[in-house]
């Protein structure tokens, strides 16, 4: 009797904890459920002017509390679409990374509205030894003559976008990489300075700081400005100025002793005359 009763107890108890595993799981889906929503990933790294097709993307369960608004869903909307930065696998493609609806892929989708790109024929020394890559800002410096056909160098743009380097626009890298040209995002009126620019002179770029945004107003540096010699100034004016300088008034020089003058008389006929030497 003692035995039924502990087997009917056990099973009571067996079916109530299964049960309960049941609600828990349930109730566990359904709040996983509510609290992610799908989003459109990057399934591989995608460089910047890159029309997406399906095989580049994947939908994943996001986050819904950190969800992004522009977020998209349905891998379909962004067919063809083009990126304007590079793209890391695993990463949301929202609309912000994304060129306007109807751009073709290649260089020109990731120019901001209102700029053009220019190309310039750099060198090692030039192009800041290879460290000016696609993302950076550089200052253009142009080496030519003055009115007086003297030698001058000065800064004629600032904060100018790297677009590219040679052929490749990927902002990925940080090795310095040494190439024969430099393509630069400008607004038109830069445009007709920096050709102007590179058909005077010389053209050297200056690599500065991502956030630095000030703008720095320059006469420019000129041949003169190197090889200006000092003032040598004169020994005694820089006595007396010491003197004045620690307040003490200055002393004349003791005047030197009289040297004794020799004399020699000189007789012509009945004339006598004495000469000091």
């Amino acid at each position: 009797m003692k035995n039924t009763r502990a087997v009917v107890m056990f099973g009571v108890s067996l079916i109530a904890g299964a049960a309960a595993a049941w609600i828990a799981n349930q109730w566990i889906s359904s709040r996983t459920t509510a609290t992610v929503t799908p989003v459109v990933v990057a399934a591989r790294d995608i460089d910047l002017g890159t029309p997406l097709s399906r095989d580049m993307l994947k939908v994943v369960d996001w986050p819904s509390a950190s969800a992004l608004g522009d977020a998209v869903a349905d891998p379909a909307k962004l067919e063809s679409r083009v990126l304007n930065v590079n793209v890391r696998r695993g990463e949301p493609i929202v609309e912000a990374r994304l060129a306007p609806v109807g751009a073709k892929g290649g260089l020109s989708a990731v120019i901001a509205g209102g700029n053009r790109a220019i190309t310039v024929k750099v060198n090692e020394v030039v192009g800041v030894a290879g460290f000016a890559l696609p993302g950076n800002y550089v200052d253009i410096l142009v080496n030519t003559r003055d009115d007086k056909d003297k030698a001058l160098s000065k800064i004629v743009l600032e904060k100018i976008l790297v677009l590219a380097v040679a052929q490749e626009a990927a902002r990925d890298e940080t090795k310095p990489k040494v190439v024969e040209a430099v393509t630069l995002q400008v607004t038109p009126e830069q445009a007709e300075k920096l050709d102007l620019a590179r058909s005077i002179g010389n053209l050297s770029l200056v690599l500065r700081n991502q956030t630095d945004g000030d703008s720095t107003a320059t006469t420019g540096a000129r041949k003169e400005d190197l090889l200006r010699l000092a003032v040598v100034e004169d020994p005694l004016k820089r006595a007396m100025s010491a003197l004045a300088r620690s307040g003490t008034p200055p002393t004349r020089p003791a005047p030197a002793p009289a040297v004794p003058k020799e004399k020699v008389e000189i007789i012509k006929g009945v004339q006598r005359s004495d000469v000091d030497f």
